[in-house]
C-alpha cells in the first residue's frame, strides 16, 4: 500500500477523492518536467534536435501499454483535439449516422451534433446494452461514439460487451473515450474490438495537462480520410513518408515536454504494477458501491450492473459538498449530486473518513 501513495505529496495534506476531475501529478513526473526546462533553458534547440527520438519514445510506451503498434498511435494535445480531427476525417458530401449516448460527455456529443451527422441516441438506463443494441440494429449507423465510462454518473461499458459488438456488427465504427477508464484496470486494445480509442491523460493516467493519444485499428484506416496536414506529419521515426495515417493527426510541433510526461507516467504505473493497482481500485469502488447503495446514495440500477466504474455519483447539494471540502475531502460537483472517485493511491481509510462524514 505505501509504494501505491508514494510519490503523491497532495495525500498528506487531503483526502483526494477527485481523480474524474484531475489525476495527480507523481513526483517522478515533475521531476522530469522540471529537468526538461531547464534542459530547454540551457540547450534551446540543441534540446529540439532530440524531439523525434523522445516522441518515438513516447509512441512505442503508449503502444506497448496498451498492445496497439505503434505506428497506429497518435499523439494528440487532449481527446477533444483528437475527437474533432477524427469526425472531420468521417465527414463527407453525404451525411453519415452516428449513434450517441443520451447525456454523454459534451466533448463527445457537442462535436457530432455540430457537424452534418444526423444523429440518434441510446438512453443511459438500466437496459443501457439492451438500448445500444437496439438502436444498432433499428437505425444501422456508421459509427457510434461513447465514453467507456460515464462521466458524471460513473456507469461502465464492460469490455466484453464492446468486443461482443463489434463482433455482431463489424460494419460500425467503435469510437471509445477512454478518458474516465483507461489507468484503472488492463486494457488490451487490439483485442477490444474497438476502431478508435482516444484520451486525455490527466486524469486516472496522472500524467499532468497537454497531452493524449488516440489509437486506431488497422482495418479502420481505409475508413477515414484524415484531412490535417502540417510540416510536423512527416517528423518520426513512424511518419516518414508522405501521406501516411498519423502524421495527419499530428499536423505541428509536438511538445516534448506535455507528452514526455506520458511516457514516464506509464513508467509510474508499470513500477506499481498494474495488477496491484487493479486491485486496488477494484477493492476500494467494491466497498464505495456496497456503502453508498445501502444508504441509497445511488440509483438502485448502477449498484446492481456486475461491471462498475471507481466513479460515483452520490444526492448532495451545495451545503453537503462544502462540508466535505471543510473535512479535507477533495470531491466534485457534477449533475444534481457530488461525484466521488477513488484510485490506486486512496485507501480504505480514505473512504471511512469520507464515510463517517456522510453518516452513512
Amino acid at each position: 500500500m505505501d509504494n501505491l501513495r508514494k510519490g503523491f505529496p497532495v495525500l498528506e495534506q487531503y483526502t483526494y477523492l477527485n481523480t474524474a476531475a484531475s489525476g495527480l501529478l507523481p513526483e517522478k513526473v515533475w521531476e522530469y518536467r522540471q529537468e526538461h526546462d531547464l534542459d530547454f533553458l540551457i540547450q534551446a534547440s540543441i534540446l529540439k534536435e532530440k524531439q523525434g527520438k523522445v516522441l518515438t519514445g513516447v509512441r512505442e510506451a503508449v503502444g506497448q501499454f496498451f498492445n496497439c503498434q505503434p505506428n497506429r498511435v497518435a499523439l494528440v494535445p487532449n481527446f477533444s483535439y483528437g475527437f474533432n480531427s477524427l469526425l472531420e476525417s468521417i465527414a463527407s458530401e453525404k451525411p453519415k449516422k452516428a449513434l450517441l449516448l443520451k447525456g454523454d460527455y459534451p466533448s463527445i456529443n457537442w462535436p457530432v451534433e455540430s457537424r452534418n451527422f444526423e444523429v440518434v441516441y441510446a438512453e443511459i438506463d438500466q437496459n443501457l446494452e439492451q438500448n445500444i443494441r437496439q438502436k444498432l440494429e433499428q437505425e444501422q449507423p456508421d459509427f457510434f461514439a461513447f465514453s467507456i465510462v460515464q462521466y458524471i454518473s460513473g456507469v461502465k461499458l464492460s469490455p466484453k460487451f464492446l468486443k461482443e459488438l463489434k463482433a455482431d456488427f463489424p460494419d460500425v465504427i467503435l469510437m471509445a473515450d477512454g478518458t474516465q477508464y483507461f489507468g484503472t484496470e488492463r486494457f488490451d486494445f487490439d483485442d477490444s474490438g474497438l476502431d478508435v480509442a482516444l484520451s486525455s491523460c490527466y486524469k486516472w493516467l496522472n500524467a499532468g495537462y497537454g497531452n493524449g493519444f488516440m489509437l486506431f485499428n488497422e482495418s479502420v484506416q481505409g475508413k477515414l480520410a484524415p484531412k490535417h496536414l502540417g510540416f510536423g506529419s512527416l517528423q518520426g521515426k513512424y511518419k516518414a513518408h508522405e501521406g501516411n495515417f498519423i502524421g495527419k493527426f499530428e499536423p505541428g510541433h509536438q511538445d516534448t515536454l506535455n507528452y514526455g510526461s506520458i511516457k514516464i507516467a506509464l513508467e509510474v504505473i508499470k513500477q506499481k504494477g498494474m495488477d496491484a493497482i487493479a486491485a486496488q481500485v477494484t477493492a476500494l469502488k467494491t466497498m464505495a458501491m456496497k456503502r453508498f447503495a445501502q444508504a441509497g446514495l445511488v440509483p438502485e440500477w448502477m449498484a446492481e450492473r456486475p461491471d462498475f466504474s471507481p466513479l460515483f455519483n452520490i444526492k448532495g447539494d451545495e451545503k453537503l459538498f462544502q462540508k466535505l471540502r471543510s473535512e479535507g475531502i477533495i470531491t466534485s460537483q457534477r449533475g444534481e449530486g457530488i461525484r466521488v472517485s477513488a484510485h490506486y493511491f486512496n485507501t480504505s481509510e480514505d473512504l471511512e473518513h469520507l464515510f463517517s462524514v456522510l453518516k452513512i
